[in-house]
């Protein structure tokens, strides 16, 4: 496993529109959420150990603050063709081991993924309810085999500030994880 760091996108940036076909057959967009308080978007896909090691906590994190009005989208950008445990097929399989209550998308351009300048799975984005970025960064500080509890503690701060309308934390620490598996000669820029 490469370990790699979340680009840390510049705060304040506009989402990036997207429009992605999700595991249940529907098409989900950006726009889908624009009443919503909040969004958070997770890169993620099914075989990396980082996004594994956290997928329980996961899973709680997203009954709970969808309850609370956080509107959660999962986005899987890499390339099936040489990861096919990443795609489409096991995707729908994904969301039902994990309890996943999110809807989870195939970017199977990476255009989505770059738009974002996500680097690593997991990479959490959350924006305010303008859809602007305002936290982007780690879960927590736990990690497979570094024996810290996962609590999603830095996450739970950025939406709990968030949803009740206080600010968010301009102390973020990066999100660790697996390269995001890019196509060939389809590698961005901006590492």
């Amino acid at each position: 496993m490469t370990r790699t760091l979340s680009t840390m996108l510049e705060l304040g940036t506009p989402a990036p529109d997207f429009s992605l076909l999700a595991t249940d057959g529907s098409v989900v967009s950006l726009s889908d959420f624009a009443d919503a308080p909040g969004l958070l978007i997770i890169f993620m896909c099914n075989h990396c150990p980082y996004v594994l090691h956290l997928r329980e906590a996961l899973a709680a994190f997203a009954r709970e603050y969808q309850a609370k009005g956080l509107a959660i989208v999962g986005i899987s950008a890499n390339n099936a063709e040489t990861h096919p445990a990443d795609g489409p097929a096991e995707m729908v399989n994904e969301v039902e081991a994990a309890d996943y209550t999110f809807p989870y998308l195939y970017d199977e351009t990476q255009g989505v993924a770059k738009a974002y300048r996500a680097a690593c799975t997991p990479d959490f984005f959350v924006f305010d309810k303008d859809q602007r970025l305002v936290y982007r960064g780690q879960f927590d500080d736990s990690r497979p085999r570094n024996d810290r509890p996962v609590t999603g503690a830095d996450l739970r701060a950025a939406a709990d500030a968030l949803l009740n309308d206080q600010p968010v934390s301009l102390d973020q620490k990066p999100s660790m994880g697996c390269n995001i598996k890019w196509k060939p000669g389809n590698e961005p820029d901006y590492f």
